[in-house]
């Protein structure tokens, strides 16, 4: 990934000249970006959007201003708790400067923000560069993107999976012996622990000195909240993060994680023993492909989306919100589909599974979602089916060659991304 992130001819600067030169295809992206985001403000009016999570930040914030119990409250309807480590409420203390109302918008327009610049991000990281530079493109997209579900669910629940993984793809696609790269992968999983696992995947593809980094910048995270929150960081630290119970129910269908989806298959509130073992298989495998993806094929993207998806399987509750990295993964199979039509068909069905909402189409409410019919699973647990045969994919393309072990396998499976008429070191030419 970081070879794709080298100096290229498409920069800012160029890119404002191109849109002072063709100010008819920007007018057409800011039109469409504002005409999507006419259509969220009229279903908010229609519909009224809780965004609950903005309301726990809100209040992790005020108990670590005011020295209050950081995980004694709820709050909301919900009687939604903190769930986050400590050094998280220390960063939400200035969203209780500002009233709550001014807050909601401002987090709208925050994420779709940040939506932008993650298209920028994982344009830029494929190989995309010139999409990810075009301000038209980058537009439209983010018109579109806004209303893929686990965008849509973000922008709902106030939630900050988008910053984090802007931080986390940012940090991570910067070049090998950057200075401090890592660092910010480690403060991300500071606020939210699933990040941590990317410090794996730098320390099993060799880059000893970035995963020490990241783990320092986590490090760092849980010091400073222990400085300033001394007693709500013994009681995280100790008891807390492993009250998984305290997130939400694991088998109702707003979780697609591998545990949600062995819930409902198997009808039990508590997978247990067979959960543990898959989460384990699954976890080693899917480290194992993303190595793979890095050190067999040089795709340091696709072993970064990987290692996401692994996370996102293995964790025990990932609300369908925590899927925004379907946005990285649409960039690199669009980068990788050149005129391929099968390939085009694999793009365009991952983005219909990420925008369909079958899970919330189904009758799901209280223990229905324990009833499921075998034929309603898939569509309970689209993401987690999709992130299992995505493993299995890149499982495939990185096999070795037979006679050649650990050789690269036909290149024709994977192409090389699209840069722009170059292509970045260390990607195998097609």
């Amino acid at each position: 990934m970081s070879a794709a992130d080298g100096t290229g001819t498409w920069t800012w600067r160029r890119t404002w000249a191109q849109s002072i030169a063709s100010p008819g295809r920007l007018a057409i992206g800011v039109l469409l970006l504002g005409l999507s985001c006419a259509g969220l403000y009229a279903l908010s009016l229609a519909v009224q959007l809780p965004m609950s999570d903005i309301e726990v930040y809100r209040a992790e914030g005020q108990a670590a201003a005011t020295g209050g119990d950081l995980y004694g409250f709820t709050v909301t309807k919900w009687a939604l708790p903190a769930t986050y480590p400590p050094f998280a409420a220390l960063l939400f203390v200035p969203t209780t400067w500002i009233s709550l109302t001014t807050l909601k918008i401002t987090c709208v327009m925050a994420n779709a923000a940040l939506l932008a610049l993650l298209i920028h991000l994982s344009c830029k990281t494929a190989g995309l560069r010139r999409a990810a530079y075009s301000a038209p493109l980058v537009l439209g997209t983010t018109a579109l993107g806004l209303w893929l579900e686990p965008v849509f669910q973000t922008l709902v629940f106030g939630q900050v999976n988008l910053a984090l993984t802007c931080l986390v793809l940012w940090d991570l696609s910067r070049p090998d012996g950057a200075r401090f790269k890592g660092f910010a992968t480690g403060l991300a999983a500071g606020i939210k622990l699933t990040p941590a696992i990317f410090a794996v995947y730098l320390l099993i593809t060799g880059r000893v000195k970035a995963a020490f980094t990241a783990f320092a910048g986590f490090g760092v995270s849980v010091l400073l909240g222990a400085l300033v929150l001394p007693a709500a960081s013994l009681e995280f630290w100790t008891r807390r993060m492993f009250e998984t119970q305290r997130v939400g129910k694991v088998w109702i269908v707003d979780n697609q994680s591998l545990q949600g989806l062995l819930a409902r298959l198997l009808h039990t509130t508590e997978p247990g023993t067979w959960w543990l073992a898959a989460a384990a298989v699954t976890g080693a495998a899917g480290l194992w492909i993303a190595r793979r993806c890095h050190v067999h094929r040089g795709l340091d993207h696709w072993g970064v989306l990987a290692t996401a998806v692994t996370a996102l399987l293995v964790s025990p509750i990932s609300w369908s919100h925590h899927w925004v990295w379907c946005v990285p993964l649409l960039a690199a199979l669009i980068a990788h589909a050149r005129r391929d039509v099968r390939r085009w068909a694999l793009v365009a069905a991952v983005a219909v599974a990420f925008t369909a909402r079958s899970m919330w189409a189904l009758h799901h409410k209280g223990i229905l979602a324990l009833h499921f019919s075998w034929w309603q699973q898939p569509l309970a647990s689209p993401y987690p089916v999709l992130g299992l045969a995505l493993l299995a994919g890149l499982a495939w393309w990185t096999r070795p060659t037979p006679g050649r072990p650990g050789a690269l396998p036909d290149t024709r499976r994977v192409p090389a991304p699209r840069a722009g008429g170059r292509r970045p070191s260390g990607t195998p030419a097609s």
